[in-house]
């Protein structure tokens, strides 16, 4: 590297230093060799996580065995981290639980949306929108709910550009991303949401390449239903629980498709007539898994404390140094941002060997990731990624593109 670039690597290690947030990356157990970029997939394992899920097995689930569901809250845990959400999804406490998988919760949203009563035009409404270049789950579960329908709802797929114009009186649900998957373009959620009411049509919201890294409002910005995940920048681990969020005004008419025994009024009733619990609750289904809810719940405990608008404004800094040096040290070898100025917390550029590339960066200990057919995603996430590794990636990059290692290395 020039001098005048690694002048720009002691002023990444200067603002590190100076990082409101730096301490945060203490909580985090990361390689020391690896530079992770793609905790926008899976976050990092925080340290307390192995502690208490020790104690959770150990103490609670090997010495105190059923009658810990009780001496030790089991019973009450999916509303409890579901709280700890709200609080940073700008929502009440009883609008959000934790259950199942982000797929499921999908589904019982959109089932749910289909039976709530609309303003106007309700015969009328049997259309469900659909970004046409969304994550591919919530395609397919969108199609196969529609496919259960018999032919009543027709599924309609539109550019997401597109998406206010196609609210009209025949639009049920419209089902969007508040940040695309792969280019990490962020949507307005307050203009459509302000849309969407206009027209009479109910948003369900995925927020699972939002949530965490950086401020939502949701009852703020008008927002009625929404889900997410657990695993990014939640730091729950892999496959951790998902969360629904319900907003209070719709919990009186609200029907889950799923009436399992824990969204049950009173479960331990056990009685054989359903009748839902309030709020977010009845969307529970079966047996929450205590051990996983248990590791996103310390996931969630690496925000406490924590500004979600340094959050936020870290975020882009690091992006708008990621951008910079793109700029002046890959500039010559093809690489284009595919990223809007409106963004989430990752950065994505497209290339013709993308594939190979990132696996020649892996190599080199830059974990980023790829996406078909040409993408190459870096995740920056502000609890724990430094201003010094977004530098140093950007300098493995080059070398990488300047040795063509890309060519040799990459398996096929």
């Amino acid at each position: 590297m020039q001098a005048s670039t690694e002048l720009s690597r002691q002023a990444a290690i200067a603002r590190d230093l100076s990082d409101p947030l730096r301490a945060l990356r203490e909580r985090f157990s990361l390689p020391p060799d690896v530079i992770y970029l793609d905790g926008n997939s899976l976050g990092a394992l925080p340290i307390a996580t192995l502690a208490r899920l020790d104690t959770t097995v150990r103490t609670q689930w090997g010495g105190d065995l059923i009658s810990s569901w009780s001496t030790h809250n089991w019973l009450t845990l999916p509303q409890r981290v579901g709280a700890k959400i709200a609080a940073l999804l700008g929502a009440a406490a009883d609008e959000v639980v934790v259950a199942d998988s982000t797929s499921i919760n999908i589904f019982k949203l959109l089932s749910g949306a289909l039976t709530l009563p609309h303003t106007r035009d309700d015969a009328a409404r049997a259309v469900l929108l659909c970004e046409r270049n969304t994550f591919p789950t919530d395609s397919y579960i969108a199609a196969g709910l529609c496919a259960m329908q018999g032919g009543r709802i027709t599924l309609r797929y539109v550019e997401a550009d597109h998406m206010p114009d196609a609210f009209d009186e025949t639009v049920a649900v419209a089902l969007l991303s508040h940040v695309d998957y792969r280019s990490g373009a962020l949507r307005d959620m307050r203009a459509l949401n302000r849309a969407a009411a206009h027209a009479g049509t109910r948003i369900v919201w995925d927020l699972s390449h939002s949530a965490g890294a950086l401020p939502i409002a949701l009852n703020d910005a008008g927002a009625e239903l929404a889900v997410g995940c657990g695993y990014k920048y939640f730091n729950g681990g892999p496959g951790a629980p998902a969360y629904a969020y319900v907003a209070r005004h719709l919990h009186a008419d609200f029907v889950s498709p799923l009436p399992g025994w824990f969204g049950h009024a009173a479960p331990f009733d056990f009685s054989a007539d359903y009748t839902p619990a309030r709020g977010a609750e009845r969307l529970l289904c079966g047996t929450p898994s205590i051990i996983a809810a248990i590791a996103l719940d310390e996931g969630l405990n690496t925000f406490a404390g924590v500004d979600m608008a340094a959050v936020r404004a870290k975020s882009l800094s690091l992006g708008a140094l990621f951008l910079a040096l793109m700029q002046t040290e890959c500039a010559d070898f093809g690489f284009t941002c595919v990223t809007p100025a409106q963004r989430g917390s990752h950065l994505t550029f497209s290339h013709t060997h993308a594939h190979a590339i990132m696996q020649a960066l892996v190599k080199r200990g830059v974990v980023g990731d790829f996406r078909p057919p040409d993408l190459l995603r870096f995740g920056l996430t502000p609890l724990y990624t430094r201003y010094v590794d977004v530098w140093d990636a950007v300098a493995l990059l080059r070398d990488v593109m300047q040795r063509a290692t890309w060519k040799t290395e990459a398996a096929p």
